[in-house]
């Protein structure tokens, strides 16, 4: 007869949903709604706090340079949902800030950088 406790263990390691349920108290959605997408950018502005849960403690520790939320997700191996759910959480509590990001309109024009710098390697 085999043991049913290696099976469940390994479900709950490699994110099964009972994992993922514990993980946002059973939330689908942030409590308040942030406005948060797959290209926001977050930074960490407190260090992680002894009660914290891992996965909280992770997301700061990663952040000391901006980081969006789809690179969070992937460095966690949490879906962007549950990472979401998180930053939420972690925004609230004014331990990470949320930055919007830089819109391509706004970056300087390619052929002007290209200018000043054949202009720079001439000098």
């Amino acid at each position: 007869m085999s043991d049913p406790k290696p099976e469940k263990r390994q479900s709950w390691e490699e994110g099964g949903p009972e994992r993922l349920y514990v993980l946002t108290s059973g939330r689908s959605t942030p409590s308040d709604p942030a406005p948060l997408d797959m290209v926001t950018l977050i930074v960490t502005r407190n260090g992680p706090g002894s009660s914290m849960q891992p996965e909280q403690a992770g997301i700061l520790r990663i952040c000391d340079y901006p980081l969006s939320v789809a690179e969070i997700s992937a460095y966690l191996h949490l879906p962007v949902s549950v990472v979401t759910v998180l930053l939420a959480d972690l925004l609230g509590s004014g331990h990470v800030e949320a930055r919007a990001p830089i819109p391509a309109t706004s970056l300087p024009d390619v052929e002007l950088l290209e200018a000043v710098m054949h202009g720079l390697q001439n000098l």
